[in-house]
């Protein structure tokens, strides 16, 4: 089975959940703490073209089920990305070792915006270490806001890569906005991998990889979804419609909905199967498609008229600030021992 190219998505868990059946060297673990699901995937080389990610490392934390605007649930989100990255710098050898944070995206552009808001929030201290005035605790950090190739006209690697050259720096980690192949995961998933990343790649505009192949030293890429794309909204709109239909005609969420003025949330990624003749009823020739086949079909109704706009949701600046800032914590006191012994009291 090969990849398909019309499956475009920056999320490793979205990949491996799409060629669940095909793959065969890839191993999942998923961890619960509090309100959050942590998966971690480690994709195996035999894996790599079909899923379309790299071997190595990922974690996805789901923010479904919290409120990442409450002070409280961004503490528990703060830590566990603390939780990830700590791993990741552990397995790699990177513990207190000189790093560049670089916030890829661009400022003027809000769902493209998440790193150089991360970066705004970021405990920088090279200067410090350069003038001998840093307190202990505290490890070499340095940061960088390449900007987008259309607003600099300099490819974003070779500013990276000349950056990294000059300051002489161990590892590298980037944040970016990413792209999501599910609306329910738009701003909901934080995914942190050692593998790297190629900016763009989400949304058709992959430009060149910053990895450990060619920065030479390593690379650690930390993402949110923030956009998704038309086709993605109508299939997944096509899915959830089907399910909501099939839980009324079950009567699982009647009762509930009496007693109450608003109609009563559906976990339409943990709704029960849908039978398939009731799918076939309602929607014909369709509902006898893979999920997969939908979005082909989707896209090549939707594509030719360039109707596959890419999209974002309504309440995105105040996620990208409060993502931004969580991101920022998360890293600092990572990064940072003197913080993360104040922040953990």
């Amino acid at each position: 089975m090969h990849k398909n190219q019309n499956f475009r998505t920056d999320l490793a868990c979205e990949a491996i959940q799409r060629y669940q059946e095909n793959i065969c060297n890839t191993i999942t673990e998923e961890i619960t703490k509090d309100k959050l699901k942590i998966t971690k995937t480690v994709v195996g080389l035999e894996d790599e073209e079909l899923v379309g990610k790299k071997k190595g490392t990922y974690f996805a934390i789901d923010l479904s089920n919290t409120n990442f605007h409450d002070t409280k649930s961004c503490m528990e989100i703060e830590k566990a990305l603390m939780d990830v990255l700590c791993e990741i710098l552990k397995e790699n050898n990177l513990i207190n070792k000189k790093c560049l944070v670089i916030g890829l995206g661009n400022i003027n552009v809000t769902p493209d915006s998440l790193g150089p808001y991360v970066l705004d929030n970021l405990v920088v201290t090279r200067h410090l270490f350069k003038m001998d005035t840093v307190n202990v605790g505290y490890s070499e950090v340095s940061g960088l806001t390449p900007g987008v190739m259309g607003a600099t006209g300099i490819e974003t690697f070779d500013i990276i890569q000349s950056v990294v050259n000059k300051i002489g720096v161990d590892y590298v980690i980037v944040v970016d906005a990413l792209a999501s192949a599910s609306i329910s995961r738009v701003n909901k998933t934080i995914q942190v991998t050692d593998t790297g990343i190629s900016p763009g790649s989400g949304v058709g505009n992959k430009r060149k990889e910053l990895s450990i192949e060619t920065l030479g030293i390593p690379v650690i890429a930390v993402g949110v979804p923030t956009v998704v794309d038309a086709v993605t909204i109508v299939s997944d709109s096509m899915d959830y419609i089907v399910k909501y239909l099939n839980q009324k005609r079950m009567g699982t969420s009647s009762k509930a909905n009496a007693l109450t003025v608003k109609e009563v949330k559906i976990d339409y990624e943990e709704a029960s199967c849908v039978p398939e003749n009731f799918k076939e009823h309602l929607m014909g020739q369709i509902g006898m498609l893979e999920p997969h086949q939908v979005k082909a079909l989707v896209e090549d109704v939707l594509s030719p008229n360039g109707y596959n706009m890419i999209v974002t949701p309504k309440e995105i600046d105040a996620d990208v600030e409060d993502l931004a800032k969580i991101l920022a914590m998360a890293i600092n006191i990572t990064l940072h021992e003197s913080l993360r012994k104040s922040y953990l009291g």
